[in-house]
């Protein structure tokens, strides 16, 4: 049996502790060379630790980053500091790599300094659900409020206007037809938002995601993407999803369109690219669970078009907002209730020339307890 308090089971013990942390840690000697790494920071970095520690800090951060400065500023005081929500994205490691940064002094290292890194995504796309899902639920209340109120005093106006018609002039008859589409375009206005109102059980079964998005996609082909290039990238061993299918060709064929839309009718090289992907590791606590659902499963719909407004990407699953001069701005807001009721996750990162919408969900599992595939193992060997 080892002796934990020899010197080398201690260091192995240490660096097992630091691979295991979920965040980033980094330490740099008084010239600002990586001495160490952890796991985490392997892949936040897309670096092998042997290859980092042949590199300064400076030559993994562009060119006058906060961090730096941090350091800077942790040498002069001797003393921790913290930053928060610092972006660190590099063309290599991709844009938006937003994070929370703690710096502090390794003591008996000298002039040594550790470094700790915790990414912002995760929480952001929490943030984010929770608002999405909040907003939902101020649709519905409007919805409901909608029909009641709303549709019941159209109907008699747009009878009032048919009676007119009969009794008005020719020229007058445009003015009543007028009256009768206008009030036909807010009923169908209310009808859409109905659906935010719809709170019954949805029929769920195991689902083939590529199934769904090559349906969406022969759609869009047939229509109002017919000159839009598509491109897949598919997981082919991606498990089964437990969800409601014609909800998930709802949403798809959504944010199809909308990508379709933003790539604009006479774009010579408009490409949308269609992707899944194994993602382990996120986790969320939905309504009515006790514990984090595991959302593995990544559904891409990314674009190359102009992308989405600074101004409005925050507030994009939010009711009416929109940048179609005729939309209703209900679209994504609908996306996200009928991921929510899924237990997933929907989120938009937009850029000239890439804007990709991701869903995250969680897996479909067998009433006791076993995951999709292997269900599917059990009936193959049948």
């Amino acid at each position: 049996m080892p002796n934990p308090h020899n010197p080398t089971t201690l260091a192995q013990n240490a660096a097992s502790v630091l691979n295991a942390l979920p965040h980033a840690v980094i330490a740099v000697d008084p010239h600002g060379a990586i001495i160490d790494a952890n796991a985490a920071a392997e892949s936040f970095f897309d670096m092998s630790r042997g290859m980092m520690i042949r590199h300064s800090l400076a030559e993994l951060l562009p060119f006058g980053s906060p961090l730096l400065a941090l350091v800077d500023q942790v040498k002069l005081r001797n003393s921790a500091m913290k930053e928060h929500r610092v972006d660190l994205g590099t063309p290599r490691l991709g844009p938006d790599r937003m994070v929370d940064i703690h710096v502090a002094p390794m003591g008996d290292a000298g002039d040594s300094i550790v470094i700790v890194l915790q990414e912002r995504t995760i929480a952001d796309k929490m943030d984010r659900q929770l608002t999405h899902r909040g907003a939902a639920r101020s649709v519905s209340a409007l919805a409901a409020m909608l029909a009641h109120e709303i549709k019941n005093p159209l109907s008699g106006i747009r009878g009032a206007a048919q009676l007119l018609e009969t009794a008005v002039s020719d020229e007058d008859r445009s003015l009543t037809r007028l009256i009768c589409e206008e009030t036909d375009r807010i009923v169908k206005l209310v009808d859409r938002m109905e659906a935010f109102t719809d709170y019954r059980p949805v029929d769920r079964e195991s689902v083939n995601i590529h199934v769904v998005l090559d349906h969406v996609k022969r759609v869009a082909q047939a229509g109002f993407a017919r000159n839009v290039r598509f491109q897949e990238s598919y997981d082919p061993s991606l498990p089964h999803i437990h969800a409601n299918r014609d909800q998930l060709i709802q949403v798809f064929l959504n944010l199809v369109k909308n990508a379709a839309e933003a790539l604009g009718p006479d774009a010579v090289d408009g490409e949308i690219e269609l992707s899944t992907a194994f993602r382990p590791g996120v986790r969320l606590r939905t309504p009515g669970s006790r514990t984090p659902v595991s959302l593995p499963l990544e559904f891409c719909v990314r674009d190359n078009g102009h992308g989405v407004p600074d101004d409005i990407r925050r507030h994009l699953f939010d009711p009416f907002v929109t940048t179609k001069a005729s939309g209703t701005g209900l679209g994504l807001a609908l996306v996200a209730k009928i991921i929510g009721d899924h237990g997933g996750i929907v989120e938009c990162e937009s850029h000239p020339r890439r804007t990709t919408f991701r869903v995250l969900m969680p897996m479909f599992a067998a009433r006791d307890g076993r995951s999709d595939s292997d269900v599917r193992q059990e009936r193959s060997k049948v």
